[in-house]
């Protein structure tokens, strides 16, 4: 009887040499900064097409959804009805009409936000009131759908803007821009302490970010004001919205650092800049945003921001507070995760090494 065929088998120590080479040379790229810089490498990639895909989408071609307005007395004239079913066609069936008894009424209403544009019949035809400090772009939409569809049914249309916006800021973008400021500096600056004041424990860190942003949102509420007279703020208060922004930013990548170590960039940029910013109204008013963002933008720091300085600004008699709790939920949950879990936190000059405190 012949043996059975057996195939080679190699030597035991060369498969352990196989193994341990291949191991060995994983262990050390491993612990090398090429690992973190492979990653990142994919991370920014991503990071690039996230980004001009959110801004892409929420920017590029906005469309009108769910717009409020006001009717004074129901427009009751049949050449009204007429003007005002086709104004809906025209805008797609999106103005959502809310009816008020008085002028007075409905012009509170636009002082509070609550509708972008008040209709009343006025001299045989159709007045519209809109204000371009609550949105630039939907407030030109509302005006000029409003004159195109009197012309296609012979109503005379008069369009007032009742709260335009200041003229060094004709499309109303400063506002967004600062708010953009504040936000990215914000974390930016919570960055940088992590990395040239990695030293400083957490009551010392929560501190130097109120520094920073307290003398951040002077600066940029200094520059666009005093030096480059695009917009009057009203300093005091846009200087603590601005400080309030970069505060709580700061302290959102804060937290996620003490959550997610080195890689807090990550979710905090996701947050502020891919969903925050596209979301916040600034750039496009809310009404032409995709509804989720339109939504989840108030929700968020930089629509929070936002709409506060579009309040401050220009309705000084009807602020909300809503805003400025949005605020206030982010920065008390995020110095609440910082403090509760600071022992994990990667700064700070009170931690041993793990080593030191057991042979102590």
């Amino acid at each position: 009887m012949s043996a059975p065929d057996l195939e080679p088998v190699a030597p035991h120590g060369e498969h352990a040499r196989r193994r341990t080479r291949g191991d060995s040379r994983w262990a050390v790229f491993r612990e090398s900064p090429y690992l973190p810089a492979v990653v990142l490498m994919f991370i920014i990639a991503a990071a690039a097409g996230l980004f001009a895909g959110s801004y892409t989408y929420a920017m590029a071609n906005p469309t009108p959804r769910n717009i409020p307005a006001a009717a004074v007395g129901g427009l009751g004239t049949p050449r009204d009805q007429v003007f005002l079913a086709r104004l809906e066609a025209a805008l797609d069936a999106s103005l959502v009409m809310h009816e008020y008894a008085t002028e007075a009424e409905a012009r509170t209403a636009l002082e509070e936000q609550k509708v972008f544009a008040v209709l009343r019949s006025a001299d045989g035809g159709v007045a519209m009131d809109v204000a371009s400090a609550s949105g630039a772009s939907v407030s030109e939409l509302l005006a000029d759908s409003a004159l195109k569809v009197g012309q296609a049914v012979h109503v005379p249309v008069k369009v007032t803007d009742v709260k335009p916006l200041q003229r060094g800021d004709p499309r109303g973008l400063a506002l967004f821009y600062i708010s953009l400021a504040a936000v990215v500096i914000g974390f930016v600056g919570a960055i940088q302490l992590s990395v040239h004041a990695k030293g400083l424990n957490p009551l010392e860190r929560i501190g130097f970010t109120v520094a920073y942003a307290l003398l951040g949102g002077f600066a940029i509420a200094a520059v666009v004001d005093w030096l480059l007279g695009s917009v009057d703020l009203p300093f005091v208060q846009s200087w603590m919205i601005l400080t309030f922004t970069m505060f709580t930013t700061g302290m959102v990548f804060t937290m996620f650092n003490t959550l997610m170590g080195r890689w807090a960039m990550i979710p905090t940029w996701g947050l502020m800049v891919l969903l925050g910013n596209p979301s916040s109204g600034g750039a496009v008013s809310w009404p032409l945003l995709p509804s989720v963002l339109g939504f989840i933008g108030r929700w968020l720091p930089p629509g929070a921001s936002v709409n506060a300085q579009h309040a401050a600004v220009y309705y000084q008699g009807h602020q909300r507070i809503f805003p400025y709790l949005v605020l206030a939920g982010w920065s008390l949950v995020s110095c609440t995760v910082f403090w509760v879990w600071r022992h994990r936190h990667p700064g700070g000059r009170d931690h041993m090494p793990q080593h030191a405190a057991t042979a102590s």
